[in-house]
């Protein structure tokens, strides 16, 4: 999405007198246009402004906040649309980081086309949304710590990835409770690239086509290129003569996701929406394991060994593609899921550096990293996995991330035949949305009426079906939220004492960690439901 930009009005001698900037037109095919159109009347923001260029430089920001609440609506996604209510933003780091992105090359290239009398202006906007993309997540960086630890295998696979083509601007560290990640070598700028890897070493389907595994399977009982991947890589993990022996070699033999939870985590997770993500997922893997061996070791003896070949080494070639792979979209136009090389040794954040990353240059044949907001020299550098909440991050990637997760939500199971005309007639905020969800309330910008802190369109949906006036409902509404969540609050397990968490086991801490989280967001809609009502 980019940015359109002109030269706005001219005076009488031709100089420009106010510079116009021009956020894109929302797209007809976005689902979410008519809510966003709906937001952007109500909050009489316009995707068009002029900045005078005399202007003096308290008058020129007021503008420019004018203009990035335009943008952060531009870019909302159906769970911000669906939290935002009256809040203005920002929304999340994400949603900031596209808006500031936008904004900050619209005027780089007014910048280069305009006058001198404009630059002045335009250099002040700049320089300013520079210093707002500084402080994106800022206080989520600090809490790492760098740890002395050996990582030669790592230093490896870097010298090889270098030898090939790669090109990188980090290096790799070890983090206090976090393992391995990637720092900065130098400072990076926003726009900069930190990491390019070359499409040949970039494993995917497309890759497959050329291995052994595929030629003896592409018939075989009508398998998918996902499950050869997956059979490739338990092959491959044992391949001396491997191409990517020293991506391999830096691979742990543990990958310590939720699909590896014990019986004393699961135990942990009892009533929380994790516990059934995990026993879920985990048949659906053993189902899918039951139907492969001993079929494969019994039809391609040479080729999968039982030695190699057992569910331990099948779930670690699972928990390695969902815990490492990305979707990529290869030179060729073809979306795949494929596993990077040095690229999966970047951690996750919910305020990350990297967020634009999924599609090969086709000019250059290789992957880019560029940076959407600025990493000094020794700074870990973060990459975003996607909008996830803690639930399937644990599931599938084995952590919780530091920070608000915006994306913890809570779905609710709630009778939606209230006809939508009825809502919609109550509330002009209330958008298409029909699965409801909470989130931690203290995310909210208003704790009071009419919201009390809880999202718009529920509340907009209870007062529906309840068919009563506001402030007459509310007492209602507010007492049937309680009634969902003081039991399931009741139900969590309570906070583990300290000498406890230390010497459990890593997948009770990391049960224990989300049990927490759970409490925390149940506790907050518990808390704010109770306040509200001593205040009706």
């Amino acid at each position: 999405m980019a940015a359109a930009v002109g030269a706005g009005k001219l005076g009488a001698g031709g100089d420009a007198v106010a510079v116009e900037v021009r956020l894109p037109p929302l797209s007809e095919a976005d689902p979410l246009l008519a809510e966003k159109k709906m937001i952007l009347e109500k909050r009489n923001l316009s995707c068009e402004i002029q900045i005078p260029v005399a202007c003096s430089a308290v008058d020129a920001l007021k503008l420019l906040d004018h203009i990035i609440e335009a943008a952060r609506v531009v870019y909302m996604d159906e769970l911000e649309l669906y939290f935002a209510g009256d809040d203005v933003g920002p929304f999340s780091a994400r949603n900031e980081l596209e808006s500031l992105n936008l904004l900050l090359k619209t005027m780089k290239k007014l910048l280069l086309t305009s006058n001198t009398s404009a630059k002045e202006v335009l250099q002040i906007l700049q320089d300013e949304i520079v210093v707002k993309l500084k402080s994106v997540g800022k206080s989520d960086d600090a809490w790492m710590v760098v740890q002395t630890q050996n990582h030669d295998a790592e230093d490896s696979l870097l010298k090889w990835g270098e030898h090939l083509g790669i090109k990188s601007r980090l290096q790799i560290a070890y983090f206090q409770g976090a393992g391995r990640g990637m720092i900065a070598s130098e400072s990076i700028g926003v726009g900069d690239i930190a990491l390019e890897i070359p499409e040949f070493l970039i494993i995917s389907d497309e890759l497959l086509c050329q291995s052994e595994v595929f030629l003896a399977l592409k018939d075989f009982n009508n398998i998918t290129s996902e499950t050869m991947l997956l059979l490739w890589s338990m092959r491959e993990r044992y391949n001396l003569g491997s191409k990517f022996k020293p991506y391999f070699d830096t691979l742990p033999a543990n990958f310590n996701t939720g699909l590896s939870f014990g019986i004393d985590a699961l135990a942990a997770l009892e009533g929380t929406l994790l516990f059934d993500e995990i026993i879920q997922a985990r048949q659906h893997l053993r189902q899918q394991y039951d139907e492969l061996f001993p079929l494969l070791c019994t039809n391609f003896p040479e080729m999968f060994r039982k030695d190699v070949c057992t569910w331990d080494d099948f779930l670690w070639a699972c928990e390695l593609w969902y815990s490492n792979s990305m979707m990529i979209v290869l030179s060729s136009g073809k979306l795949s899921t494929c596993l990077v090389p040095v690229a999966g040794l970047l951690n996750h954040s919910v305020s990350p550096h990297i967020l634009n990353y999924g599609r090969v240059d086709e000019a250059t044949k290789s992957l880019k990293f560029p940076l959407s907001r600025p990493c000094d020299a020794g700074e870990q550098c973060f990459l975003s996995y996607g909008k996830h909440p803690g639930s399937h991050l644990v599931t599938f990637y084995g952590f919780l991330p530091r920070g608000d997760n915006p994306y913890d939500v809570i779905p609710l199971d709630l009778d939606t035949s209230v006809d939508d005309e009825d809502i919609a007639a109550q509330s002009s905020a209330t958008t298409s949305q029909t699965t409801h969800m909470v989130r931690g309330t203290w995310l909210s910008t208003s704790g009071g009426f009419p919201t009390y802190g809880l999202p718009q369109p529920l509340l907009t949906h209870l007062r529906a079906a309840l068919g009563c006036e506001v402030k007459e409902s509310d007492k209602v509404v507010l007492e049937t939220i309680l009634s969902i969540f003081s039991p399931m609050l009741e139900a969590l397990l309570p906070e583990q004492d300290e000498s406890s968490r230390e010497s459990a086991s890593w997948d009770v801490k990391l049960a224990s960690d989300y049990n927490d989280l759970q409490r925390k967001i149940v506790s907050s809609i518990v808390t704010s439901c109770t306040s509200a009502l001593e205040n009706l």
